[in-house]
């Protein structure tokens, strides 16, 4: 169960979740410090690490949409927040599957900051306003590889058990 810390409208861009004038800085514990970086007071709670590991943004449609950038996922995966949205972009999606960004597609979610939310196996419960919304799973390959922790750790997991030392 997490906390809804951030609710955002749709087409919400990888410039907005990590701006483009940060592109220098590349590395996975570098990125999460830009994360929604001209949100200020949001961006602040997250340096501050006010907001805890599981936390929750919601959004609207089209989440991610704008560009390929890989560091927008990993500075949401590196303060390790869930983002639930209606629609996630194309390359945020694969690019969240491959980082191991924990998200979930649910396009008919109501919810408000500060909304308790609970996931559970095919729908998402908010348990502040006491609605239930179906999800919409993700093809279990792709399930798996986000389980695992992303691409690198699944691929690394797999050659280990088919090599055994």
């Amino acid at each position: 169960m997490g906390k809804v810390v951030l609710k955002l409208g749709k087409d919400i861009s990888t410039d907005d979740i990590y701006p483009g004038r940060f592109m220098a800085t590349v590395l996975p514990t570098e990125t999460p410090q830009f994360c929604f970086n001209d949100r200020t007071e949001f961006n602040a709670k997250l340096k501050a690490k006010a907001i805890p590991a599981g936390s929750i943004i919601v959004a609207d449609e089209n989440f991610g949409c704008g560009s390929s950038r890989e560091q927008a996922t990993s500075a949401v995966k590196g303060h390790e927040l869930v983002v639930i949205a209606k629609s996630i972009a194309r390359i945020f999606l694969q690019n969240s599957v491959n980082l191991g960004l924990n998200l979930i597609i649910c396009p008919t979610i109501e919810a408000n900051e500060g909304d308790e939310i609970e996931v559970q196996a095919g729908k998402v419960l908010n348990k502040t306003s006491g609605k239930e919304f179906k999800t919409v799973p993700l093809p279990p390959a792709r399930q798996a590889i986000i389980n695992a922790g992303g691409l690198i750790p699944f691929t690394r997991k797999r050659m280990l058990e088919s090599n055994p030392r």
